[in-house]
């Protein structure tokens, strides 16, 4: 029942609560007046919340073991979503998405200390669910509300999530840890930076109702893509498996930048959707075998500062077109590869296996 009411959570505070803005973004530009250079603000501002509430629950561990801070975190990402159509003030947009991104990593991290397993595919049912709502009426101020709704829907079916702790292994050495764990954040950092800057401008780019249809896809591998690692994982490490999707992401970030047209433009979708969530899950799972205390909160903390830099670093390219940043963002996850690759030699390879780690 815990993997369902997780899989609601992560559905309403990650896919919807922070991805809503991604298909949302180009109507507010055609329709609101939104810049490019505002759009990438308002992205910054919701990383950034997402960055204090990861920080706030690596010290104050209390806060993602809380029922009570898991419901508020709901009803803020619920009442923010509702209020972004109210409004054209740029200043009143940026101060919602800031109280979303804090919200949105309170619930993320709650939900993944609820050992949710297989719900973690409920960021990609989410994803899906928003693009859907931009398909079904392309005006920006409806979107948002009913994005809104279909947010209060899914919190409710995490209501009565209960917070818990993840499991943790054992490890092969006492103080080898350290040194892998330092590889692994580098990777997952790296990973925030490239990722959102894909996640953020993808639909941007691709443009046209053909962008909305390709963050569908998006949602619908990522909902497809913890199962996939699970499966793979009985078979190869994890350890191996994240250099690889990894590099899977980065060609798909790169792929629309490379390639004009719509196949282009949806096999990079699928191969971005099949692989994000999958990293996450990943990389949170190592984590708790390698027993570090509070993993899973320094992690996210990490992977959000990364989503802090990614769109300022993404900004000054967007006078040329979103393709320079997609490039950029495909260059930085092949780095965030490179780390990962370091964590090939951290055990002996069956013991980092998918089914083992508690994530």
């Amino acid at each position: 029942m815990s993997a369902r009411q997780a899989a609601a959570a992560l559905a309403a505070g990650m896919g919807i609560g922070r991805f809503a803005y991604t298909p949302i973004l180009p109507l507010m530009t055609a329709q609101a007046g939104l810049t490019a250079q505002a759009g990438a603000s308002l992205a910054t501002a919701n990383y950034a919340g997402y960055f204090v509430g990861a920080l706030a629950c690596t010290a104050i561990p209390g806060l993602s073991r809380s029922q009570a801070v898991h419901r508020c975190s709901l009803v803020l990402l619920v009442a923010t979503l509702a209020a972004m159509p109210l409004t054209h003030s740029t200043v009143v947009w940026l101060v919602l998405r800031l109280i979303a991104g804090l919200a949105s990593a309170l619930v993320f991290v709650i939900a993944v200390g609820a050992r949710p397993g297989w719900g973690m595919g409920g960021i990609g049912a989410g994803i899906a669910l928003s693009g859907l709502v931009v398909l079904a009426h392309a005006q920006w101020q409806v979107a948002w509300w009913l994005a809104a709704g279909l947010s209060a829907l899914l919190a409710v079916g995490a209501w009565t999530l209960c917070p818990g702790t993840p499991a943790t292994s054992a490890t092969s050495s006492a103080d080898a840890p350290r040194r892998w764990f330092v590889a692994l954040f580098t990777s997952y950092t790296l990973e925030g930076v490239g990722y959102i800057i894909a996640a953020t401008f993808l639909v941007a780019a691709i443009n046209g109702p053909l962008g909305s249809g390709a963050w569908v896809l998006v949602g619908l591998a990522a909902a497809g893509s913890p199962a996939l690692m699970l499966l793979l994982g009985r078979r190869w490490a994890q350890t191996r498996l994240l250099p690889v999707a990894l590099i899977i992401q980065a060609a798909g970030i790169a792929l629309p930048a490379l390639v004009g047209g719509p196949v282009a433009a949806l096999v990079a979708a699928v191969l971005f959707g099949a692989t994000f969530v999958g990293i996450a899950t990943t990389t949170l799972g190592i984590g708790a075998h390698l027993r570090v205390p509070r993993a899973a909160s320094a992690l996210t903390a990490g992977y959000s500062a990364g989503q802090i830099l990614g769109p300022l670093l993404a900004a000054p390219l967007l006078h040329h077109g979103y393709h320079l940043a997609l490039l950029l963002a495909s260059v930085i996850v092949l780095l965030g590869a490179v780390a990962a690759n370091g964590l090939r030699t951290a055990a002996r390879p069956r013991s980092f296996t998918a089914g083992g780690t508690g994530s």
